[in-house]
């Protein structure tokens, strides 16, 4: 058989099976095992079996159980909401500051998560109230949580990013060296949206009353919320940023700091503890299972020729080398719609990077690009996880079509800042160049 029936029979089985029901990890690996089977027979299915293990061998992966776990303890240790008390303090007299303060707010708290559901739950429960309260718009609360929440899978530490560094032999230090400016743009992009926003339309997000303002003194006292947050993220990106530490070895710097935070917070005890680990559990299996499958499955598909396929494919893009890297996010952001990240990232990864690479470009840049292109899958209908994480948490008043209007304006934000960074590709790549050379 040829490549390209042989795509359509890999891809039409993996499709037939995520149709019937079966869940990514499951549908990926029968197709890789159904796959090697009838391509090399059964002699060929310990392969699967050795690429699943080399990729369960790498100690990078050591990290994501511990950011995951750093994240489920801060989640349960209050930090969130004193964090949003800060900014509610400091920006309710600003028209649109509560929007403002709750994209902060989804900032610090993804540069000590990693975990875009964590952060998007958390903060609707936590700023979702009091901003409806207020009366803020429907469209610019949901928008902005939902927009803030997937902030945690570009602001390092990233699990995403440890993943990517995984499958494209990429240094993981720089790929979240580069993901901090491109998530300070984005946040720059949605904080300006909604200041100008809210100054046309001042009743999108009116100001908190004068008599429910916090004086100068309880402004003062309330900053004492962000210095337990602050300082675990320079310990956790300060021991990468200075080459103290690898990635593996900061997430246990993470998940100690995460326990002493949760302590000096008040919110450390056995229930809490045992509640992290068991979502850490599920959450780090999760992961590990669809990194197996993936492996397998792009192991197999690399095998059978997919990138000659790939690359005679985006070659007959108009526009040269730059036109077949737009075509690489056009083909990123429809699978975005419909699949999950890690998916997308394992299945496409494997063949797009190499032919980026050389065709001249770094591929840390590309890497960040990438992740942009994932967080606005977290987005993008009708299948962006944000998207549901929201619908689980909001009023019954609001219904999915509000939230899928709520979340355009901060997908067209999202697709400008990733347009910014393909212009001007020194926003990503000046911090890792000026750290690591």
């Amino acid at each position: 058989m040829g490549i390209e029936l042989d795509t359509i029979l890999l891809f039409g089985l993996f499709i037939v099976l995520m149709a019937a029901g079966l869940p990514l990890v499951f549908a990926l690996g029968a197709a890789a095992v159904i796959g090697t089977y009838f391509l090399w027979g059964p002699a060929a299915l310990h392969l699967a079996a050795i690429r699943a293990y080399s990729a369960a061998n790498s100690f990078v992966l050591l990290a994501i159980p511990l950011f995951i776990f750093m994240g489920c303890m801060l989640e349960r240790s209050g930090i969130a909401q004193g964090l949003y008390a800060l900014m509610h303090k400091w920006l309710g007299g600003v028209r649109g500051g509560l929007a403002v303060g709750t994209l902060v707010v989804c900032a610090i708290f993804a540069a000590m998560v990693g975990v875009s559901g964590a952060a998007t739950v958390t903060m609707a429960l936590v700023a979702m109230p009091p901003m409806l309260r207020y009366g803020y718009s429907k469209y610019l609360t949901v928008g902005t949580i939902a927009a803030g929440g997937a902030l945690g899978v570009l602001i390092p530490p990233s699990v995403l990013f440890i993943v990517l560094g995984l499958y494209t032999n990429t240094s993981v230090g720089r790929l979240f060296m580069g993901g901090m400016p491109a998530g300070l743009l984005l946040v720059s992009l949605f904080v300006l949206y909604a200041l100008v926003i809210c100054r046309l339309k001042p009743e999108l997000g009116p100001t908190v009353p004068a008599a429910e303002r916090a004086s100068w003194r309880e402004k003062i006292i309330a900053l004492k919320a962000v210095a337990l947050p602050l300082l675990l993220v320079v310990l956790v990106l300060g021991s990468l940023l200075g080459g103290l530490a690898t990635p593996s070895e900061a997430a246990g710097v993470g998940a100690l700091g995460a326990l002493l935070c949760a302590w000096a917070a008040g919110g450390l005890d056995r229930v809490s503890v045992m509640d992290a680990a068991e979502r850490t559990l599920r959450l780090s299996a999760m992961v590990m299972w669809i990194v197996f499958a993936a492996s397998m499955f792009t192991a197999l598909y690399t095998a059978i020729g997919a990138e000659g396929l790939v690359r005679d494919a985006l070659s007959a893009m108009p526009g040269g080398r730059w036109g077949i890297i737009v075509g690489m996010q056009l083909v990123w952001l429809v699978m975005g719609c419909f699949l999950d990240p890690l998916g997308i990232m394992i299945i496409t990864a494997p063949l797009f990077f190499p032919i980026a690479t050389r065709l001249g470009f770094d591929p840390v840049w590309f890497g960040v690009l990438f992740v942009v292109n994932m967080e606005m899958a977290f987005l993008t209908p009708p299948f962006g996880f944000n998207l549901f994480y929201m619908r689980s948490v909001v009023p019954k008043d609001i219904s999915m079509g509000d939230i899928y209007l709520a979340v355009l304006p901060f997908i067209a934000l999202q697709a400008t800042g990733l347009v910014i960074m393909m212009i001007f590709p020194e926003i990503i790549l000046f911090l890792p160049r000026l750290v690591l050379g």
